[in-house]
């Protein structure tokens, strides 16, 4: 994970630390934290903004066993950015079995029309149901499975314009309430 707030301090060193640890260590972990985020990118984790009070975690796809015995993460909002395709929606999908609170980010149709000239192909598309998805999310999940838009049709995140990223965060960040609970 990634510490997106020079005030959270976990380690002498810098500001903004990128910490890797087992399950265990990090399901014992007691940070101040009021959201995460996590990113299936490797460059999107590394380039993610600041953020008050957040840290980012590498997801790196599906399985989510490391993380479900992070209790701590059922009390905070956590926000999940990955492809626009149909393995993204699959792999929140399967997020939500272990934290069904998850709000997808920069997973929209609008995000995925803003960027056509940057579509790329899902050679392998997921065909089954996702029950986990919210009213919108299944509709973009439908039209990609079933090839509405354009046959595979996938946005990967790491194609998405940084000053939407941006906008993003401030959206989520615009949410919280005085005492630092999110208002979703």
């Amino acid at each position: 994970f990634r510490v997106l707030d020079a005030q959270i301090k976990l380690l002498p060193g810098p500001e903004l630390p990128i910490v890797s640890l087992d399950d265990r260590s990090f399901a014992q972990l007691e940070i101040p934290v009021r959201r995460v985020f996590i990113t299936e990118n490797e460059v999107n984790f590394l380039a993610f903004p600041p953020v008050s009070g957040a840290i980012a975690i590498f997801g790196s796809g599906y399985g989510w066993e490391a993380l479900a015995r992070a209790q701590w993460l059922m009390q905070c909002p956590i926000y999940y950015w990955g492809d626009i395709d149909t393995h993204g929606f699959a792999i929140l999908n399967q997020l939500r079995t272990r934290f069904a609170h998850v709000t997808s980010l920069l997973m929209d149709r609008t995000t995925l029309m803003a960027h056509q000239a940057l579509w790329g192909e899902e050679p392998d598309p997921v065909t089954h149901d996702l029950p986990r998805l919210t009213a919108a999310e299944r509709a973009l999940f439908d039209e990609l499975r079933d090839n509405r838009i354009r046959k595979g049709l996938r946005l990967e995140q790491e194609r998405v314009g940084f000053h939407w990223v941006t906008a993003a965060v401030q959206a989520v960040e615009a949410t919280a309430t005085p005492n630092g609970n999110e208002n979703l």
